[in-house]
């Protein structure tokens, strides 16, 4: 098995961790990661302004009901207090840790002072970090970029200043904020950080195959590797990591029963935690994910995106994938996969 890592009083089950993701990190998306062998999932992003406190989309990020340990939240803002405050209403919420987000690009974080933007004023890192590790009992972690730009990689730096305010563990996306999600993640700004603090150091940035876990845990020592976009919709690829990392030897792919069965039971908790109208919608995208390049699914996914009722997509998907069956136990593609950054 993959090593353990400890954060705070948490000792995970592997080192291997679901990123936090908007829109897609939700709490069916957590719990199946977790059940394929994720070691830790972090919350898709909460805001700090606490007027956005009782709306049901801040309510449902908050909902943890049944999830497996740890429960990590991440929380997002530009103003020391309301960050302290932020990190005070999710403890009593049920996170056991909070994660601090200063390695979003989105223009509309960035526009606030927020995310990736806050590497720029490293006194003001400083001053929040100091702010929510004094407020909470639980452990914090925060998630950066290796910079601002290419000329401004000060990751090593924040990294320093996360230690010494108490952080108890730091992701790393090996990109810039000017970089968003363009070209290659780069590892040495990574490797850099890790010889430079003792906390526990995870990769994260195109981390799509077990043989690229290996890879990047090797070249810059981190503790753990993130995925992110690579699981959407290969919720799977954390077994295949963990067992690739033990033995050096790859799983089968996924039969395409089980794939079926992996997705019916995803659209079900997906339709119960956002109610059909809602679920139907944010399901759609996860469709799209769990075909993409298998056997007539361009066709399938247009036709699957005009259905307007839980009933309709489900029988849609079980007729696809019974389709599938019939070519064969494993997954048959009709197009090259692209690589998932």
């Amino acid at each position: 098995m993959p090593a353990a890592m400890q954060i705070g009083p948490h000792i995970l089950k592997n080192n291997l961790i679901v990123a936090p993701m908007a829109g897609v990190t939700d709490r069916p998306f957590r719990q199946l990661c977790k059940s394929m062998g994720a070691g830790m999932a972090v919350s898709e992003m909460v805001s700090s302004n606490s007027l956005l406190w009782g709306s049901e989309k801040t309510r449902r990020r908050a909902n943890h009901e049944g999830e497996v340990d740890p429960i990590s939240v991440q929380i997002a803002g530009a103003d020391p207090v309301m960050m302290a405050e932020a990190a005070r209403y999710n403890v009593a919420h049920g996170a056991q840790i909070i994660d601090i987000n200063m390695g979003c690009p989105a223009k509309k974080i960035c526009n606030v002072m927020a995310g990736s933007a806050l590497l720029t004023d490293e006194a003001l890192v400083g001053k929040i970090l100091d702010a929510v590790v004094g407020a909470v009992s639980v452990p914090v972690t925060l998630k950066i970029r290796t910079g601002w730009d290419t000329q401004h990689k000060n990751a090593v730096s924040v990294a320093r200043i996360a230690e010494r305010a108490g952080v108890q563990a730091l992701a790393i996306h090996g990109r810039t904020r000017a970089c968003a999600y363009m070209g290659h993640a780069e590892y040495d700004t990574i490797a850099a950080v890790k010889a430079a603090v003792n906390i526990p150091v995870i990769a994260n940035g195109d981390i799509a195959t077990p043989e690229k876990a290996r890879q990047v845990l090797e070249h810059t020592g981190a503790d753990a590797v993130m995925i992110g976009r690579a699981a959407q919709g290969r919720p799977w690829i954390f077994r295949e990591i963990s067992h690739y990392l033990a033995t050096g030897n790859h799983l089968p792919l996924p039969e395409v029963t089980e794939i079926h069965r992996v997705l019916t039971n995803h659209l079900h908790e997906l339709y119960n935690f956002y109610g059909e109208y809602s679920g139907l919608r944010v399901a759609r995208k996860h469709i799209s994910w769990y075909t993409k390049g298998l056997m007539g699914s361009a066709t399938f996914r247009h036709a699957m995106n005009q259905l307007q009722t839980a009933d309709q997509q489900m029988s849609a998907v079980n007729e696809f994938f019974n389709e599938l069956a019939g070519y064969g136990r494993r997954l048959t593609y009709d197009e090259p996969e692209e690589l998932v950054a």
